[in-house]
Parts: C-alpha cells; sequence; structure tokens
C-alpha cells in the first residue's frame, strides 16, 4: 500500500464548533450597527478572523477590538460548544495505523487550535499541522496545503484534503490535491 497524504481542515470537518463560531460572532457584534447575519458568517468560515471581521469594520483598530471580544467569549465557551464528529477519532487511528500521513490545515491560530484538539482527545493525531500563523496567503490560495504536504514530504498528486467549506475546496484544488467534501455545508 503506497503512503498518501490525508489533510483536514479543523471547524465543520472533524469538530462540530459551528455553534461557538456563531455564538462568539454574535458576541463579538453585540450592540454594533453593522454585523453580518448568520449566513453571512456562516460563508466566511474557513477564511482567517480578521479577514471575516475585517469586511464589517472601519479599520485595523475596530477589528482588533472585535477579534479581542471574539476570542475572549471563544476560550470561556469552547467546552460547552465543541465536539468532535461521531467516527472521527476512529478514522484517525484507522489512518495512523494504515501508515497514511495526516495534517491539519486551518484558518485557526495556533492556541485555539491545541485546545480544540485538545479537549476533542485529537492531540497527536497529525504528522503536521498547519495554522494561520504559519503561511502570508490563506484559504482560499493553495499556500497552507503546499506547506502542509511539504512538511510531510509527499506530494500533491496522492494527496486528499477533506474540508466542509469552498475555501478548502479551492484551496485543496488550487494545491492539485484532491478534495472532499464533509459536509453538505460546502454545497450550499
Amino acid at each position: 500500500m503506497s503512503r498518501h497524504a490525508l489533510l483536514f481542515d479543523l471547524d465543520g470537518t472533524l469538530i462540530d464548533s459551528i455553534g461557538l463560531l456563531l455564538e462568539s460572532m454574535r458576541f463579538a457584534f453585540e450592540g454594533r450597527e453593522r454585523a453580518p447575519t448568520t449566513e453571512e458568517w456562516v460563508a466566511g468560515i474557513g477564511t482567517p478572523l480578521r479577514t471575516q471581521l475585517g469586511e464589517w469594520c472601519d479599520g485595523e483598530a475596530e477589528v482588533e477590538s472585535l477579534v479581542v471580544r471574539y476570542r475572549d467569549y471563544q476560550t470561556i465557551h469552547l467546552p460547552r460548544l465543541t465536539t468532535a464528529y461521531p467516527g472521527v477519532l476512529d478514522m484517525m487511528q484507522w489512518a495512523r495505523a494504515q501508515g497514511h500521513a495526516t495534517a491539519l490545515v486551518t484558518s485557526k491560530g495556533r492556541g485555539m487550535t491545541a485546545r480544540s484538539l485538545e479537549h476533542v482527545g485529537l492531540v497527536g493525531a497529525f504528522d503536521a499541522i498547519v495554522t494561520f500563523e504559519e503561511t502570508t496567503r490563506h484559504k482560499p490560495l493553495p499556500d497552507p496545503v503546499w506547506l502542509a504536504l511539504e512538511r510531510l514530504a509527499l506530494p500533491a498528486s496522492g494527496a486528499l484534503f477533506v474540508g466542509d467549506s469552498p475555501h478548502d475546496m479551492h484551496s485543496g484544488r488550487a494545491a492539485t490535491a484532491r478534495f472532499g467534501y464533509s459536509s453538505d455545508r460546502a454545497r450550499r
């Protein structure tokens, strides 16, 4: 059996954290005139937080203020609103037992990624982890996928990137990896 690279997005793919992301957004924007709808926020999930917030702000200071509110809420409520999807832990164990290289490719930052993986029991499940801080260009561009493949020392031709958003799909396809949807949300 040949060794393949299996790359995964985190939010909405391996972990059910959509409720957390939505509640964090609502808290961050509470009392503001300009705020995204649920549909608008969901459409941006998979891109970096500052990018998403920036569409609703007038300048960097406002973005940073919302980042603090968003992350404070997210940190407190992560245990209550984050779970691994059914079968994810078994699937990751199977992939590793079969000798496949695994990588996480997320637009989430290092700290929240580590806390999420710890909470759901996925620490140690990946041979490589690429977070927001590690590339200059982000999903939907191919750079995070390329970095994961570089760290795994495997080509894109044998890689599968599983995600739940159009941003994941574009990133994987731009890197010439095969792409698989993990939920119906990506098809909307």
